[in-house]
């Protein structure tokens, strides 16, 4: 491998580390049932916070309470799968790397 090629791959490399780190301390928000439940998650899937109104806990109906977490969660997930697929791709070029 010519030497240009090798700076270019540890220029990726430090890229896509930066990346990682930028990922892993974004924040973001999912909710649902119109914001009675949010959940607020890291860019590497870590809940850091759950907020429920007191109006979506209704001890007659724990059910509907516990589809709105599942619900709020995904959706913070969705959210941070999101972001980790725009930022690396924005290091990558848009390929495709097994394991990112």
């Amino acid at each position: 491998m010519n030497p240009q090629m090798m700076n270019q791959l540890r220029k990726m490399q430090q890229e896509m580390a930066k990346a990682q780190e930028d990922i892993a301390g974004n924040s973001v928000e999912g909710s649902a049932g119109g914001g009675m439940v949010t959940v607020s998650m890291s860019g590497d899937f870590r809940v850091t916070k759950v907020a429920i109104k007191p109006d979506a806990v209704d001890p007659a109906d724990v059910e509907t309470l516990e589809d709105l977490i599942v619900a709020a969660f995904n959706d913070a997930r969705g959210k941070a799968e999101a972001y980790a697929a725009q930022r690396m791709g924005s290091v990558t070029g848009g390929l495709k790397i097994p394991g990112m």
